[in-house]
């Protein structure tokens, strides 16, 4: 009986948890276009994870993850070090997990497409984030036809945007990377030149 009740516990933190990541503005999953993910973030990198550590924030009241990227291409914005350390929110210390429903997966030794953002996390003012969560990480896969980005987000279902459409950019197959960092250099001074009208 004291087992079950530490279970149904544990699944009401879980819960409870969830909850709290789920604020509307960072964590629909609405189908965002590649136009629209360029726009929302001013800090688009590709790069290889060097490694990952979760850690309590300071009040102890929430997991969160600092995890270091190698960045090999910066498609926009600009970088300062060598390295830039992205936070996410949820993670494992010791016997706890915090896991965030439709959240980024990065794996040490992989290389990503990562659409950054500042963002106030539970305990973390003004982080480098990964704001759209499973849209904002592209994984770099070996292809027949070179190197592809393919959206986690295909992992997790969409709601249509506007015009109808809820698959991630490039679908299931993805986009070769060369193409879809031409794409985001187009986009972006596509929308800097609106700007420039405006």
């Amino acid at each position: 009986m004291q087992a079950a009740r530490r279970w149904s516990g544990g699944l009401a933190a879980v819960t409870l948890v969830a909850g709290m990541a789920i604020p509307a503005s960072a964590t629909t999953l609405l189908r965002q276009s590649l136009d629209e993910l360029v726009a929302s973030n001013r800090t688009i990198v590709v790069g290889q994870v060097v490694d990952a550590h979760s850690y309590w924030n300071k009040e102890h009241t929430f997991i969160l993850t600092d995890v270091r990227i190698a960045p090999d291409d910066v498609a926009k914005g600009r970088l300062q070090n060598r390295e830039v350390t992205v936070t996410l929110m949820g993670g494992k210390v010791g016997d706890l997990t915090t896991l965030i429903v439709g959240g980024p997966e990065l794996v040490p030794g992989k290389s990503y497409v990562l659409f950054l953002n500042q963002a106030n996390l539970p305990g973390a003012a003004n982080a480098l984030t990964v704001r759209d969560l499973c849209q904002g990480v592209f994984d770099v896969e070996i292809a027949a036809d070179g190197l592809r980005a393919i959206s986690q987000a295909n992992q997790h279902p969409l709601v249509p945007d506007s015009r109808g459409s809820f698959d991630a950019p490039g679908g299931r197959e993805g986009l070769q990377l060369g193409t879809m960092l031409r794409s985001i250099h187009d986009i972006e001074a596509r929308q800097n030149g609106r700007q420039e009208v405006k």
